[in-house]
């Protein structure tokens, strides 16, 4: 029988299916709005609005975008009295700042959590609330309670609407690699970490990526952020199904790479709908970063890893058994993220997944996913186990 596994026919049916299946979610769902606005009663609005009228020794405070390089020049012409007097001024502010000093925006947010956990408190026990209201308040309660947790490094706190967070693990100051977990849809403050199937949130995969970093090179000092510091999709609606998000997103990935103290290599690990945030940022991001990896992509908005515009060493994997491989991955007018990583035609190192079950088991303890990952996060190519005899993994260098 006559295959049409690449024919131009079957390639049109499937461009027809998923048009199709976007007018479905649109007709049923909607156009999904973007979570993170921030209207003027938001916190971190609040804040910002309050620190754009702020002023130090009668000098204006810097733009809270600036860039890293300013912030990090106007914080070295504090002193620490004064550092400190803008923690407790403005803690959503210099908490969030790229570019300020590591434990004063661990410590500006853990003010702010400590308030925003407070004001959920507060909410537990407001009968104008449904109860459905104050179930959810009490759970991000809970969640910024244990955000507070001693030895916890906080690096990015927004409250604002569904909530966004960075965490570090290990001594970002201090590393010599450094790597950044990028997540996908369905990130936020209350997904953030997980009891049950951790090592399928943010939390859990730094936690596992650190352990076997340290197993891996137990000489090298390394870091890793759990990153969810970005608004996702919500489901498999329309936004996991363009780049508007993922563009939003690649700005702040930016500018948290840019802000990252001294000048240690850092390694990207973008996951599902990070990979497309990974493909759209991949331009842009400093030289620094010397690998981006992806797992369980649905594509990186482009037909090649050439076309990605970075010196990066690229890298996919995609376990067997995960059903984004079932997703058409085409680019029809902006829906769609563009061709496979995994596919022999895209140019990326395709890794072994070996032991990874599913969409979310890449950072699973014991698996070959995971041991690739942190051979990369050290900087130990030469140990990275390649899907197959591919010769481009099986160079890296």
């Amino acid at each position: 029988m006559t295959s049409f596994d690449s024919s131009p026919t079957l390639n049109v049916w499937r461009a027809l299916l998923a048009l199709a299946v976007v007018f479905v979610m649109l007709g049923t769902s909607g156009w999904t709005a973007v979570r993170g606005h921030q209207g003027s009663t938001e916190p971190r609005a609040v804040a910002l609005a309050a620190w754009a009228r702020g002023t130090v020794n009668g000098e204006k405070l810097p733009e809270a975008d600036a860039s890293a390089h300013r912030i990090t020049r106007f914080f070295a012409s504090l002193t620490p009295a004064e550092r400190t007097d803008l923690v407790h001024r403005y803690p959503l502010v210099v908490g969030n700042l790229n570019g300020a000093p590591i434990p004063l925006r661990y410590e500006a947010n853990r003010q702010a959590l400590a308030e925003a956990r407070d004001v959920e408190r507060a909410r537990t026990h407001d009968n104008r609330l449904s109860s459905d209201g104050r179930q959810q308040a009490s759970r991000r309660m809970h969640r910024f309670e244990s955000l507070l947790d001693d030895g916890r490094q906080i690096l990015a706190f927004d409250p604002s609407d569904s909530g966004r967070v960075a965490e570090v693990f290990g001594d970002l100051e201090h590393a010599e690699r450094v790597s950044v977990i990028i997540p996908g849809v369905d990130t936020d403050v209350l997904t953030f970490e997980k009891s049950s199937r951790k090592y399928t949130a943010p939390v859990g995969m730094a936690q596992s990526l650190y352990a076997a970093e340290r197993a891996a090179g137990p000489r090298t000092r390394t870091a890793v952020i759990a990153w969810a510091d970005y608004t996702t999709p919500v489901g498999l609606g329309i936004d996991s199904a363009i780049g508007r998000l993922a563009e939003d997103g690649a700005v702040r990935l930016d500018a948290l790479v840019r802000g990252l103290p001294g000048n240690a290599p850092v390694s990207l690990f973008c996951h599902s709908y990070g990979s497309v945030l990974c493909g759209v940022a991949a331009h842009r991001l400093p030289p620094r970063v010397v690998d981006i990896a992806v797992a369980g992509s649905p594509g990186m908005r482009t037909q090649n890893a050439s076309h990605l515009g970075t010196s990066a060493r690229v890298w996919a994997m995609r376990d067997r058994d995960d059903w984004i491989s079932d997703v058409p991955h085409l680019d029809v007018a902006g829906l769609g993220h563009g061709a496979d990583p995994v596919s022999a035609g895209f140019g990326a190192r395709v890794l072994s997944a070996a032991g990874a079950v599913g969409h979310t088991g890449y950072f699973e303890p014991g698996t070959t996913s995971l041991a690739n990952f942190a051979a990369i996060g050290v900087g130990s190519y030469q140990s990275v186990s390649c899907a197959s005899a591919d010769s481009l993994c099986a160079t890296a260098s």
